[in-house]
């Protein structure tokens, strides 16, 4: 039982981090395998991305305007 005052992180399966991002699964399922560009969360079999690793991935990899 988890205390009530507890927020959960939001996990998104890799389809709906795939359509949050506008990619493909396939393109989330490599970045997994590779570890690369994005943190996961393995519980037994499934995968799950935690909300603001995605958020921390676009964070990371916006570019600002010159000037």
């Amino acid at each position: 039982m988890h205390a009530p005052n507890t927020t959960r992180p939001k996990l998104l399966t890799v389809e709906q981090t795939a359509e949050h991002l506008g990619v493909k699964p396939a393109t989330i399922r490599s970045w997994i395998l590779k570890r690369e560009k994005i943190e996961v969360v393995k519980v037994g079999r499934l995968i799950r991305i935690k909300e603001s690793s995605i958020q921390k991935l676009i964070d990371e990899n916006t570019i600002a305007p010159r000037g």
